[in-house]
C-alpha cells in the first residue's frame, strides 16, 4: 500500500530519535534520499512480503502483528514518534531473504519517512561502517549459535534415544537367540524320537496317521487362542489327570505347553482314537516336540518383527529416507515417536492415544514435527517423575478452526502461572542442573510457529497440562532455519 507523498523536513526528521545525532547535511541528504508519506487507516506492509522500505514513523499510531497459523497476533502497537518497522536488515544485502518479517497497518492518518531498502544500506555502509560490520557480525553469530544449538539438542535427543532404542533391540533379539538356541535342541531331539518310531512295529497305516495329526496339531498351534491365567491353570490340571489316566507320569511336564498351544482333552482324545494304546505315550511325546518347535518358532517370528518394527519405527521417526517437506499423516509421526521412547516412558506412565483417524494429511517437516513431539513427551515424562512416577499421557489430535490440533496432556504438577509466560524462552529450564538444556521448548517453538506457520501454547492447571501445537492444512515450506 502506499501513501500519499507531503513535504519532508529536514527539521522535524532531525527531531527523531534515530536521526538526531546526524549533522545537518545527513538529515538533508535523508530528505533527499528519502519521502515522506501520509497513509490512512489500514495496511501499510504484509508479512512475507518483498522487503522494499525502512520506516520511521513521524506522527500517528502504528501496530505490528504476526501470522500465527490463519491469525494475525498483534505483537506491538504505539504513538512513539520515531519507531521504526520494515527492512531493517536491508544492509545485509542478498546473504538473506529480504522480506517484511512482520506485518504493518495504521489506526489513524499517520505520516512515515521512508527510505527505499536499497538506499537504507548505502546510507548504513556509508556513514556507519564499523556499526555495519558489527551487527552483521551479531546477526550470523546469533544464526550460526542457534543452529549449532539446534544440532546438538537434537544430537543430545538422538543419543537419549538410541540408548532406548538399543534397549528396546535388545529384548527380542535376546529372546529371539535364546528360542533358536532351543529350537535347536528340540529338533535335534525330534530326529532321534522318528529314529526311534521308524525302528518300531509301526505300520506305514499308522505312521500316515501320525503324520496328519502333526499336521492338524501344527494348525491348532497357529490358532492358540489367548487364555487368563485362572483358564490356563484348569486346563493344565485337567490335561495332566487325563495324561495320567493315560499312563502318562510325566504329563504335568507336557501339559503347559499343549495348553499354551491351544490344545485340551477333546483334541487328546482324537489322538488317542486315531492311534492304538500301546503307542499314545510315544505319540503324544513325538507331537509334544512338534508343539515346542511350532511354538519356538512363533516366538522368533514375533521377536523379529518386533525387531522389523522397531527399525520402521526409527527410519519414519529420523525421515532418512524421506523428502525434508512432505505432506504427512501425523499419526504416523506420533507412533513412531511414541515407539522410540517407549523404553523412556517406561511401565508406569500410562499412555492413551486419543486420535482423529479422519483429520487430513499436513504439509510440514516431519523430522522436525518429530523433534517436537520428542521434546514435548520428555517434558511430560519428566514432569510425571518428578512427583510419584505415576502418571497418564494423553496424546489427542483433532481438527481445530481448518487447523490440525496435536495436544500432549500430563498428569503432572503443572506449570506454575509465574514462569508460564517463560518456558518458551532459549535457555529457561526447571529441570536439575545438567538434565536439561533449556533449548527445547524453544526450538519447539521456532519449529512450529517459524517453519510451519503454526502456533505452540500451553495450558496448565495441576494434574492436567496441555502443550497444544496447531499447524495449518495448507502452508508453503519455509527455509527459516531452526
Amino acid at each position: 500500500m502506499s501513501g500519499r507523498l507531503v513535504p519532508c523536513s529536514p527539521q522535524e526528521i532531525g527531531s527523531l530519535f534515530l536521526f538526531e545525532k546526524l549533522s545537518p547535511q545527513q538529515k538533508g541528504r535523508l530528505c533527499g534520499a528519502g519521502r515522506v508519506e501520509l497513509f490512512e487507516p489500514g495496511p501499510v506492509y504484509t508479512e512475507g512480503d518483498p522487503a522494499t522500505c525502512f520506516f520511521v514513523m513521524v506522527e500517528g499510531t502504528v501496530v505490528l502483528s504476526r501470522r500465527v497459523g490463519g491469525d494475525d497476533v498483534e505483537v506491538s502497537r504505539t504513538s512513539q514518534p520515531g519507531v521504526y518497522a520494515g527492512a531493517m536488515q536491508a544492509y545485509l544485502g542478498d546473504r538473506v531473504l529480504q522480506v517484511y518479517n512482520n506485518s504493518m497497518r495504521v489506526t489513524v492518518p499517520t505520516r512515515f519517512f521512508v527510505l527505499p531498502a536499497d538506499t537504507f544500506a548505502d546510507i548504513m555502509q556509508e556513514w556507519f561502517p564499523m556499526a555495519v560490520h558489527l551487527l552483521e557480525g551479531l546477526f550470523f553469530g546469533v544464526k550460526s549459535t542457534q543452529a549449532a544449538i539446534g544440532q546438538r539438542e537434537r544430537l543430545l535427543a538422538l543419543g537419549s534415544l538410541s540408548a532406548g532404542l538399543t534397549h528396546e533391540l535388545n529384548n527380542p533379539a535376546a529372546a529371539a537367540v535364546r528360542a533358536t538356541s532351543t529350537l535347536r535342541e528340540r529338533v535335534a531331539k525330534m530326529r532321534r524320537k522318528l529314529a526311534v518310531i521308524a525302528e518300531g512295529p509301526f505300520s506305514r497305516e499308522v505312521l500316515a496317521q501320525l503324520m496328519e495329526i502333526q499336521e492338524r496339531t501344527a494348525e491348532r498351534v497357529a490358532k492358540a487362542p489367548a487364555l487368563s491365567p485362572l483358564e490356563a491353570s484348569d486346563r493344565e490340571d485337567a490335561l495332566t489327570d487325563w495324561f495320567e489316566d493315560h499312563g502318562m507320569d510325566h504329563g504335568w511336564q507336557l501339559a503347559p505347553t499343549f495348553v499354551q498351544a491351544g490344545l485340551d482333552i477333546d483334541w487328546l482324545e482324537q489322538v488317542a482314537a486315531a492311534v492304538d494304546e500301546e503307542i499314545l505315550p510315544g505319540a503324544v511325546g513325538w507331537l509334544n516336540y512338534t508343539v515346542e518347535t511350532e511354538l519356538l518358532m512363533n516366538e522368533i517370528e514375533d521377536s523379529t518383527t518386533r525387531i522389523s518394527h522397531l527399525v520402521d519405527a526409527a527410519k519414519q521417526y529420523s525421515q532418512l529416507d524421506r523428502a525434508p517437506y512432505r505432506v504427512v499423516d501425523v499419526h504416523e509421526l506420533l507412533d513412531s515417536t511414541l515407539l522410540m521412547l517407549s523404553g523412556k516412558i517406561g511401565q508406569r506412565i500410562h499412555v492413551v492415544k486419543d486420535y482423529d483417524r479422519t483429520l487430513p494429511a499436513v504439509p510440514a517437516y516431519p523430522a522436525e514435527l518429530n523433534q517436537v513431539w520428542t521434546n514435548l513427551i520428555d517434558n511430560a515424562v519428566a514432569a510425571m517423575r518428578s512427583t510419584d512416577g505415576d502418571g497418564t499421557l494423553t496424546v489427542r489430535t483433532a481438527l481445530d478452526h481448518e487447523r490440525v490440533l496435536v495436544e500432549f496432556r500430563d498428569t503432572g504438577p503443572g506449570v506454575a502461572p509465574e514462569i508460564r509466560d517463560r518456558i518458551f524462552d532459549p535457555f529457561f529450564t526447571t529441570k536439575p542442573v545438567g538434565q536439561g538444556t533449556g533449548l527445547g521448548l524453544d526450538i519447539s517453538w521456532r519449529i512450529v510457529v517459524n517453519k510451519h506457520h503454526g502456533s505452540l501454547k500451553v495450558e496448565s492447571v495441576p494434574g492436567d497440562t496441555r502443550f497444544q501445537v496447531l499447524l495449518p492444512l495448507t502452508a508453503e515450506a519455509s527455509e527459516e532455519a531452526v
